[in-house]
């Protein structure tokens, strides 16, 4: 694993977050982003002020053996669905469904499928007819996919800050971490070609993940993203709840402008990563011209890499949902991203 601690001293503030194209220097002073090595800069002072918000990234110690166990298993037309359970670190268990399709010939890409905020957690997307089931769909389609539970959903009861985490999002990227572990170490998968998706909760949590781990290949976010200050006016309460970060209210007083990094950068440290965005025109939650915003801000990026048509965003005429046709269109992009064959 990448070293993501937190560098010695606080990380440089950057005031304007919709600009990737400039860093800044030891000393302080803006300086151009031309090449990939500028941009390694500033994407290290990202994921360091991502973390003075979300608390560290465990180190690589913090690592278990995942003892994953099956309780139960179901066969479907098209896939095997394995009820499982991994230990992402010690004392803890993370509920995850496991589904494998039927008569894979060879080594099959695989999907980290978050679910949005719902009861069920997990079983949102592993069921059918309510527009939610990426799960199913891309297991119907030939990947291996993989649902964990989120903390505090469906079956997985978890109390991340007696753990020691500064926020719920933290523990969950440290599970989603350890459940790329999970998919590579099983059989019919091809580690390489890992990606996630995921809806609203699940979309920005497929964002966050991805940022931390290079491992996952591709990413899809629906409905999941928008920039700090176009967020319900600016009132950033809904992050600050205890499933998310506590501390966009207690240290930075739940201000977009207080905030040390916004989704521009988050989708820009996505670069140069295959990126399908699902950002509806009517939807309530992620207020479209946000999402217009972050794209905005890191397409410069994806283009210095040589890599613009990788990032690829739709805006149904829809609220906060994500079409079938979206979804259509985010596994074609899945297929083209990772090699896979339907």
């Amino acid at each position: 694993m990448k070293d993501h601690s937190q560098p010695k001293g606080p990380p440089h503030f950057y005031a304007d977050k919709a600009n990737l194209l400039m860093y800044l220097d030891p000393e302080g002073r803006a300086r151009p982003v031309n090449t990939w090595s500028d941009w390694a800069i500033r994407h290290s002072h990202i994921l360091a002020n991502i973390q003075l918000v979300m608390g560290p990234l465990p180190d690589a110690d913090r690592r278990v053996p995942l003892n994953v166990d099956t309780s139960e298993e179901e066969s479907f037309p098209g896939f095997v669905r394995r009820k499982i359970l991994f230990s992402p670190e010690a004392e803890d268990r993370v509920p995850a469904y496991l589904l494998v399709p039927h008569g894979l010939k060879g080594k099959s890409p695989a999907m980290l499928c978050l679910h949005p905020t719902h009861a069920l957690g997990k079983g949102r997307v592993v069921e059918g007819e309510h527009g939610r089931q990426y799960a199913m769909e891309l297991a119907e389609r030939g990947y291996v996919t993989l649902a964990p539970d989120y903390p505090g959903f469906g079956e997985y009861a978890c109390n991340p800050y007696a753990m020691g985490y500064a926020s719920t999002t933290m523990k969950a990227i440290w599970n989603h971490l350890r459940a790329v572990d999970v998919l590579q170490a099983v059989p019919e998968v091809d580690g390489e070609r890992i990606g996630v998706i995921g809806h609203s909760l699940g979309g920005h949590n497929a964002m966050f993940a991805a940022v931390f781990e290079p491992r996952l290949k591709a990413v899809v976010s629906s409905g999941g993203f928008n920039s700090f200050s176009k967020y319900c006016g600016g009132n950033l309460w809904g992050w600050s709840q205890q499933k998310y970060m506590p501390r966009v209210e207690t240290v930075y007083g739940m201000r977009p402008e207080r905030m040390p990094f916004d989704f521009t950068e988050v989708v820009g440290a996505l670069a140069p990563r295959p990126f399908y965005v699902n950002a509806p025109l009517h939807d309530d939650n992620m207020e479209v011209s946000g999402v217009r915003d972050c794209i905005a801000a890191a397409q410069p990026i994806y283009d210095l890499m040589n890599a613009g048509q990788l990032l690829r965003v739709a805006y149904p005429d829809a609220g906060h949902d994500f079409p079938i046709e979206q979804r259509r269109e985010a596994y074609a992009f899945l297929d083209e991203a990772l090699g896979a064959t339907t």
